[in-house]
């Protein structure tokens, strides 16, 4: 079953990770949920794509090369055309420090690695539904 918007909207996210493997299970995960997925090696390559594409959810690693997840969701949140998009770190870093870090980055949400691919499906939806909620109330 395809989960869209109520006016058919298919949802455009944004993954960003370094692993090949974890990148294409994300990438099946979403796209198997209706998902329409763009993906990203590095904190640096997501940067640069949000600026050029318009994506409606964007889920970061939290340790790449180039540009860590951390930087990146600090760049996405200072840039006008980002700034409002909802971000999903997706690490193996599951102290309480490293979410609560990726939080105070701007991240509207944390999943520990690893994750179940119907949970993630569940929490991206989740948190476009807030995301969109909280829009129509402004």
């Amino acid at each position: 079953m395809r989960t869209k918007d109520q006016d058919n909207h298919k949802h455009k996210i944004l993954v960003a990770e370094d692993e090949p493997d974890i990148r294409e299970l994300v990438s099946i995960t979403l796209k198997y949920n209706g998902f329409e997925v763009t993906v990203a090696a590095d904190g640096l390559e997501a940067v640069a794509l949000a600026g050029r594409e318009n994506f409606d959810l964007i889920i970061l690693d939290v340790r790449m090369p180039r540009m860590t997840g951390y930087e990146a969701c600090r760049e996405l949140r200072q840039q006008e055309a980002t700034k409002k998009i909802p971000i999903i770190f997706l690490s193996a870093k599951g102290q309480e420090s490293e979410v609560q870090a990726g939080l105070e980055a701007g991240a509207d949400e944390y999943i520990i690695k690893p994750f179940a691919p119907n949970e993630l499906a569940r929490r991206v939806r989740v948190t476009l539904e807030n995301r969109r909620a909280r829009s129509q109330q402004v």
